[in-house]
């Protein structure tokens, strides 16, 4: 499979974006990158610069519909891209209080329609080449709804459906689509967490597990494999079963 020579990833300031941004950066790869904070961006493309890539950032927000369809016609009229990863997200919990319509909609916001307002764009930059990769990040929290973060589930099952479902879609379009569905990672989104995550790995090792899964066009790269296979048990199993252990399951701040 050919390998992507123009990269452009949302969420690259930090986190799994930023370490996505640092595993492919070679010389020679041409890398837009985008996120809300200029410092912690700068810093991601002064890494990936010394790697010998060639970046250009965008500080942007993913919410701004049209300020993302215009980036993304820029960075490809640039390059034609290659690999688009619409990494860009947000996390928030009950753990103080119910969850407010207020959060709700703020995190499906970002986690829903600044996925649309990522991968439609570059869909309509793909068409004409007929070839291309898009890669949606979703989470092993997209099995099942849990009660400490409704919101967060929730808009990352609707875009792992959405991405499933626009895989063979967009196959006759050379078009291809996979669903990343991390656990818990290290980083600003975690860090927050007080309480034990299982098998908590580094965005570097993360990174590397995606890079793996895109190489070999894999429609879902769900890891690390025993949390997928418990999220994806609680999901086949009926709520009768799982409320009660869904009760006793901290929450997330």
């Amino acid at each position: 499979m050919r390998q992507p020579t123009s990269i452009l990833i949302t969420g690259a300031s930090s986190g799994i974006g930023a370490a996505l941004a640092h595993a492919y950066a070679a010389p020679g790869m041409q890398l837009f990158l985008s996120g809300r904070n200029k410092t912690r961006l700068d810093d991601a493309a002064a890494g990936c610069s010394a790697r010998g890539a060639i970046v250009q950032t965008a500080v942007l927000d993913v919410v701004d519909r049209s300020g993302m369809a215009e980036w993304v016609r820029q960075c490809a009229a640039r390059a034609p891209l290659d690999l688009v990863i619409a990494n860009a997200g947000v996390s928030a919990g009950t753990g103080r209080t119910d969850e407010s319509a207020e959060q709700t909609r703020t995190i499906f916001a970002v986690n829903w329609d600044g996925v649309i307002n990522t991968v439609m764009p570059a869909i309509d930059a793909m068409r004409p080449s007929g070839r291309g990769q898009v890669a949606i990040m979703s989470s092993l929290a997209a099995f099942r709804g849990f009660p400490g973060a409704p919101a967060y589930c929730a808009s990352k099952a609707a875009v792992r459906i959405w991405g499933e479902a626009l895989r063979e879609e967009l196959r006759p379009a050379g078009i291809r689509v996979s669903v990343v569905c991390p656990g818990y990672v290290e980083s600003r989104m975690t860090a927050a967490n007080d309480f034990p995550m299982p098998l908590l790995m580094t965005a570097e090792r993360a990174a590397a597990i995606i890079r793996r899964g895109l190489e070999r066009d894999c429609a879902r790269i769900a890891f690390p494999w025993p949390t997928y296979f418990g999220a994806w048990l609680l999901g086949v199993l009926s709520p009768t079963i799982t409320d009660p252990l869904m009760r006793r399951l901290p929450k997330k701040v």
